[in-house]
């Protein structure tokens, strides 16, 4: 491993940090929006779901989240692997509407985008515990 490389636990809870943000914006969004999961004779609903709201999809968004930060960290693009099957279960399983795993998919590449940009920050590295910083020295 690179000597001069940052940390990669520091990284790797960047990940999760993004990650739970992203979730948690999402259930913020679900509890402003209040829209109703799909419910029609038509649709077999194949799994038990938190609560009855349904945009964006918390899966959704959690995983497209996950899968960037990590991938980002790990130099391994699973994003374009994990995302699309997140997606299209939560449609088959019957529990979404397309426009809810879009939406999910988009807030949460963009909560992994924040979190990218925020987490070098010497604000956000100040907070950290010095195990968990790109560069403990320097942000003291």
């Amino acid at each position: 491993e690179d000597p001069d490389a940052p940390p990669r636990r520091g990284r790797w809870a960047m990940v999760g940090v993004g990650t739970f943000s992203a979730h948690a914006a999402s259930v913020v969004l679900k509890r402003v929006v209040r829209r109703r999961r799909p419910d029609h004779p038509a649709v077999r609903v194949g799994v038990g779901t938190p609560s009855t709201l349904s945009f964006p999809s918390s899966h959704a968004t959690s995983t497209t989240a996950f899968a960037l930060l990590a991938g980002a960290v790990s130099g391994v693009p699973v994003a374009s692997a994990l995302v699309p099957v997140m997606l299209a279960s939560r449609l088959t399983l019957g529990v979404h509407y397309p426009s809810d795993v879009l939406a999910g998919a988009a807030v949460g590449a963009g909560c992994a985008a924040v979190t990218r940009a925020a987490w070098p920050s010497p604000a956000v590295q100040r907070m950290l515990p010095a195990a968990l910083r790109d560069t403990p020295e320097e942000t003291r």
